[in-house]
């Protein structure tokens, strides 16, 4: 069995990192603070942490001190997605790149895993706004290992998860059977599988690979526990930041912010606790699979 060839040599054990979470998803000074302290967890666990960002036009596999702080300093920091990735490599500009851009830049570069927050996914109304994220698709042709605490709490789980089916995605629980909903630890829906170990990931991976298919597999880590925030109170902190877009008009890109903004305000500070905590956390375990992944690869060689 054999990891898929995507078109370039595979690197030494990296792991790759997002960088929309740095320069658009956490406040100051804690972006930076995070974007350090995930570089340290997968640094513990073996592997070398290569977050992937545009300096100045250009893809970077790998960030320089300066250019992280930078990052998460500069206030023209493009949101980069597949669709404009072009765009901003041409302009010369910044850019912080999204699961999807991630995960497609590193599978180019011979990296196959990757570590992030938590995926897009279907949102709430999609039936009426067709807003499906573009981490989905990407996530579907695309063969690296993401490690995520599930979607986002603001999406629609049920059918997210329905769609990762439909597209052939496997959801792995990272030693759970439930998919955990980003800040909550349950969410009282299924898995496709239960790994206790990054043995057991690097296992289905390869078997899934070696199959024939060329899909990312999506491993589920719940949010520590210490951190994690109740369902209940989760859901009804969407449910009244929902409301309060409707009320003032929020549409398009700019609903997803308005919302994860409402719940963090709403939650006392705790929302930024958890999302700190399962970055970490998620960094670290990426680094154990990208170590044993490569180690797999190495026996088979």
């Amino acid at each position: 069995m054999t990891v898929p060839d995507a078109g370039a040599k595979i690197s030494a054990v990296r792991v790759a990192l997002e960088s929309t979470v740095i320069a658009h998803g956490l406040p100051r000074p804690e972006n930076l603070s995070s974007a350090r302290a995930c570089e340290a967890a997968v640094r513990e666990s073996g592997a070398e942490p290569a977050t992937v960002a545009i300096v100045a036009g250009d893809v970077r596999i790998g960030l320089t001190q300066s250019e992280l702080e930078a990052l998460a300093s500069r206030t023209d920091v493009a949101k980069v997605s597949l669709q404009n990735l072009g765009a901003v490599c041409a302009s010369g500009a910044w850019g912080a790149t999204t699961v999807a851009t991630t995960a497609h830049l590193s599978a180019r570069h011979g990296i196959h895993v990757f570590a992030t927050g938590g995926i897009g996914g279907v949102h709430r109304e999609a039936d009426r706004t067709f807003d499906v994220s573009a981490d989905l698709t990407t996530l579907a042709t695309t063969p690296v290992v993401t490690v995520c605490a599930g979607a986002k709490s603001i999406l629609d789980l049920p059918r997210t998860l329905e769609l990762l089916e439909t597209l052939g995605v496997p959801v792995i629980g990272w030693q759970t059977e439930e998919f955990p909903g980003f800040y909550s630890r349950d969410t009282g829906l299924g898995v496709t599988a239960r790994a206790e170990s990054e043995v057991d990931v690097v296992r289905i991976a390869l078997a899934h690979w070696a199959s024939g298919c060329r899909t990312s597999v999506l491993v589920v880590a719940p949010c520590p526990p210490s951190k994690a925030i109740a369902r209940d109170e989760i859901d009804g902190a969407v449910n009244d930041a929902l409301a309060a877009a409707s009320e003032t008009g929020v549409r398009g890109s700019a609903v997803t912010p308005f919302l994860l903004a409402r719940v963090a305000a709403s939650t006392g500070g705790r929302a930024l606790a958890a999302n700190l905590s399962l970055l970490e956390n998620n960094a670290r375990i990426a680094g154990r699979i990208a170590v044993s992944l490569d180690r797999g690869k190495a026996r088979e060689s």
